[in-house]
């Protein structure tokens, strides 16, 4: 099963760039990284940009309408995610809990929707 685990951090409470506990942070990911590898779990998953470069987009009326930043006024923002393929929800929330962001923001996890009949 393909579980989205959803990185959210608050960017106030996040360690500073530069910083011995960034650094720290970093080496965190890169140990998960490498264990997801190693497990032969990991599908993909990255960084994202920060919030203020999104663009939003939905349709009203039959037109587009576009917007700078996210939907949602909120104090967490969308960092990054990660796709794993995992036995169940239990496996997918112990990597979950190696998200060194999960210290000071919400880690989601998720189950992928297959539309793919053959794949289930």
């Amino acid at each position: 099963m393909q579980y989205m685990i959803l990185i959210y951090g608050a960017p106030a409470l996040e360690p500073t760039y530069g910083s011995p506990e960034f650094e720290q942070m970093m080496a965190g990911f890169f140990t998960l990284n490498e264990a997801m590898k190693a497990d032969g779990v990991l599908r993909g998953g990255e960084g994202l940009q920060g919030a203020e470069t999104a663009t939003s987009l939905r349709m009203r009326g039959g037109k587009v309408e576009t917007m700078d930043g996210p939907f949602a006024e909120t104090r967490e923002h969308l960092g990054g995610y990660y796709i794993l393929d995992v036995p169940d929800l239990d496996a997918a929330l112990r990597y979950a809990a190696m998200v060194p962001a999960a210290q000071w923001g919400t880690i989601e996890v998720r189950p992928l929707m297959t539309y793919d009949p053959m794949a289930q």
